[in-house]
């Protein structure tokens, strides 16, 4: 159970929010107001002394800047009331805003119609354009520092903390402090660049971006490939990761995300007015929600297991689910077709010349060598539904505009599956060979080999 603390300075703790790594949040009221308040509260004592002086240094600096923060007064941008630093404990009040921040909607499974994700970072681009105008730039957006309530009213968060972060560690990368995520950040941060409100402008358009399609612009294995590819890469098209959107979303995110600051939206307004222009086109009820019953009859397949969650609802977008009947023909052999499925639920028999070659089940994929072949693309075997059969069909159109990381994960699966059937054919046909020549191992030097210079 947690021990809550009944007050903190004058504020009475009604209940916990939410605790992080450094700091928790309480629902606390001030006994002269009437209004509920959000109360950010961070402990020294008994914490190690290095993290005590970084969550020190964190909060003097912004009390040293809290008239700044407390001075900005728009309906987007949360409101700070109070900052207190003691030796002990230190604590940060501002407006309570009921709602939950934008992560839970960068998932395919949580993801909201077009329309209204386009309204909630219009609302954010004039929070950003004032703020600006008031001489402070934020520096650190990200979906987790963008909070909506059910009515979408939004609230930017941590402008102060942010700010004074980038002022006093001579950097503007909250990743530099080793707080968050390169992912958000913009070229020009990473490069640890003077910034300006071009920065959250291309910040936010990374945020619109995840919104719309459920994968941020650059994905990668480790921090220095994601880097190398924000500040080399092209981001890929949101409309064909979303087949919702108009194509009129492509220009304005390829201007939100431009690496040249020049190219990029020059402030707020204008990346506002640009999303108007994208709106009016969204025909709001042609809405349909993603089918997330799909995504985990994929995820109990054999086949998807290595595939990662952004991966499958990719998948689920660029394929074809099929349903057939018994006997029916699905793929012919010599045909110059590179479509290939998986099977998930039913049976397929794969056949050459009239000679039953294998039967697939449900998590196994067939029809692959087509796509596979480079030279011929023809397909070597027929494939057909022997029952009533549900597969998933991926033709190489679709997979062609599929990400980069989904195209290889194709690449290697499908590699692994005809390497494992083409070693389990050699062995079976191993059963009724002739006897092997038996070579002497010894007559090499076992493993104690030598190299021979010409």
């Amino acid at each position: 159970m947690s021990d809550i603390p009944e007050k903190i300075g004058k504020y009475r703790i009604k209940k916990e929010l939410g605790r992080g790594a450094t700091a928790t949040v309480y629902l606390a009221e001030n006994p002269h107001y009437p209004e509920p308040v959000a109360l950010k509260y961070v402990r020294f004592k008994d914490k190690a002394l290095d993290e005590a002086k970084w969550n020190r240094r964190l909060l003097k600096l912004f009390k040293a800047e809290g008239s700044v923060a407390g001075r900005l007064d728009h309906p987007n941008i949360i409101r700070i009331f109070d900052a207190v630093l003691d030796n002990d404990e230190a604590y940060v009040v501002m407006e309570y805003f009921p709602g939950e921040t934008l992560e839970r909607f960068c998932s395919f499974e949580h993801q909201l119609p077009v329309h209204r994700t386009i309204g909630i970072i219009f609302k954010c681009c004039l929070a950003l354009d004032y703020a600006y105008r008031q001489g402070i730039v934020h520096r650190d957006i990200k979906p987790a520092n963008i909070m909506v309530d059910a009515e979408d009213n939004v609230k930017i968060t941590d402008f102060g903390l942010a700010l004074n972060i980038g002022k006093k560690m001579q950097s503007d990368s909250t990743f530099v402090m080793g707080v968050g995520s390169p992912a958000y950040m913009s070229p020009e941060q990473i490069k640890n660049y003077p910034l300006n409100q071009k920065t959250d402008l291309y910040s936010l358009g990374v945020v619109l971006f995840h919104m719309l399609t459920g994968r941020l612009p650059f994905r990668a294995a480790n921090p220095a490939q994601l880097i190398y590819k924000i500040l080399n890469a092209d981001p890929p098209s949101a409309s064909q990761l979303n087949p919702d959107l108009p194509e009129l979303m492509d220009s304005v995110l390829r201007k939100a995300l431009e690496k040249d600051l020049y190219s990029r939206y020059k402030n707020g307004a204008e990346f506002a007015k640009d999303l108007s222009a994208v709106r009016y086109k969204i025909v709001d009820d042609l809405y349909v929600p993603p089918d997330t019953s799909r995504f985990a009859v994929l995820r109990k397949l054999g086949f998807f297991s290595e595939f990662d969650d952004i991966e499958l609802w990719e998948v689920l977008r660029i394929s074809s689910w099929r349903r057939v009947g018994g006997e029916t023909l699905l793929f012919r052999e010599g045909d110059a077709d590179q479509r290939f499925g998986i099977v998930i639920e039913g049976l397929v028999e794969c056949s050459i010349e009239g000679r039953r070659v294998a039967r697939f089940e449900p998590g196994e994929v067939f029809g692959e060598l087509a796509w596979l072949d480079g030279e011929n693309h023809r397909h070597i075997s027929s494939s057909v539904a022997v029952v009533p059969t549900i597969y998933l069909e991926i033709s190489p159109a679709a997979l062609a505009l599929a990400t980069e990381e989904v195209q290889a994960r194709f690449r290697d699966d499908l590699a692994t599956v005809v390497v494992r059937r083409f070693a389990a054919a050699m062995r079976e046909a191993a059963k009724t060979g002739e006897p092997a020549v038996r070579g002497d191992f010894t007559a090499s030097g076992g493993l104690d080999l030598q190299l021979v210079d010409d």
